[in-house]
């Protein structure tokens, strides 16, 4: 029996010098696999874990939106196909909703009537709302007050406000036929008319200016200091320093609030139904209130989940439409 050595393995008689070497790296190797083997399977357990907390954490979420969202959207998607009253049974009706969509005056005129205020109040409320957030980020010793005196009407219901105007803007004791007055103009009933009954709606929307106003002002409050002081350095008055820093920087901000702001003019309801009822003649029966009416009012529940689903379609096809054409004028990146 050949003695082993203990600097070498045998083969044919003769000792490998690399052998304890090649052991040696063969070790480190499988040590260094199993560590990174273990290394992996912790990572993928931490992962998972965090998952299932994540999970759990959002699940009020879920849970509130697959009940209020996604099954009412189905629901309305399904009963639009039907003639359904809510007290009979329903039949099946195919697309006749839709087809009576396209050949509705009303569908029309509320479309119309949605797409005026939408198109005024939104730009107003963003312009307004601008400019409360700057109002806000003064640096003055009173500027807590003055945030809680610019965001108070904010955070008056929607209905009481429009009890409010409906005092404010009445022709005989009405305020604002005073305010008026004072500058020649005859008492009027602007409710009554459509084009100033829209108007009205519109200018009411404004109060409600403070909420985007709280967001704007925290995007002024992410814009870098550093910027304005080299952009003052360099001799950028007030005016420049706003439309090269701080519109640029405000802009993933505006894209926020004009999302919401179109997602919410749309679904313009409550004012029209309280102050005018949707008069006069059809002045201010916006798209919601002539679906709420068709569901409510005439019993006609499948019709009224069309008007639903092609407002949804609309609203989603504007949300992707805004959020494509921003990638050219929305600014993420801010470098201090």
């Amino acid at each position: 029996m050949a003695p082993s050595t203990p600097t070498g393995t045998r083969h044919g008689g003769r000792t490998d010098p690399a052998g304890p070497a090649n052991r040696a790296s063969n070790a480190t190797r499988a040590g260094n696999a199993t560590r990174a083997g273990n290394a992996i399977r912790a990572g993928n357990a931490i992962r998972r874990r965090n998952l299932r907390l994540g999970l759990a954490f959002i699940s009020p979420w879920i849970i509130g939106f697959l009940a209020f969202v996604a099954y009412p959207l189905i629901y309305s998607l399904a009963v639009s196909l039907l003639n359904y009253t809510g007290l009979q049974q329903p039949t099946f009706a195919g697309v006749g909703n839709y087809t009576r969509i396209a050949q509705d005056p009303l569908v029309v005129k509320s479309t119309w009537n949605t797409l005026f205020y939408a198109g005024l109040a939104v730009p107003l409320g963003l312009a307004v709302a601008l400019v409360l957030a700057l109002c806000m980020n003064a640096r003055v010793r009173e500027v807590g007050l003055y945030r809680t005196a610019l965001y108070l009407p904010s955070l008056v219901p929607v209905f009481a406000l429009s009890f409010i105007f409906v005092v404010f803007v009445n022709p005989q004791y009405g305020l604002f036929n005073r305010i008026v007055g004072w500058f020649g103009l005859p008492p009027e009933n602007y409710l009554g008319d459509p084009t100033s009954a829209k108007l009205i709606i519109v200018l009411m929307a404004q109060l409600a200016a403070g909420n985007a106003a709280l967001i704007f002002l925290a995007g002024l409050n992410n814009i870098p200091d550093s910027l304005y002081e080299a952009a003052t350095v360099d001799g950028a008055g007030p005016l420049r320093r706003f439309f090269v820093i701080t519109l640029p920087l405000l802009s993933p901000t505006i894209l926020f609030n004009l999302v919401t702001g179109i997602s919410g003019g749309l679904q313009i309801f409550t004012q029209a139904y309280i102050l005018t009822e949707g008069g006069p003649n059809n002045g201010t029966l916006f798209y919601l209130y002539y679906l709420y009416k068709n569901a409510f009012s005439y019993a006609q529940l499948g019709y009224a989940s069309a008007l639903a689903v092609v407002l949804f379609l609309v609203g989603l096809l504007l949300a992707v439409l805004i959020y494509t054409l921003s990638r050219r004028f929305v600014t993420y990146e801010v470098n201090g």
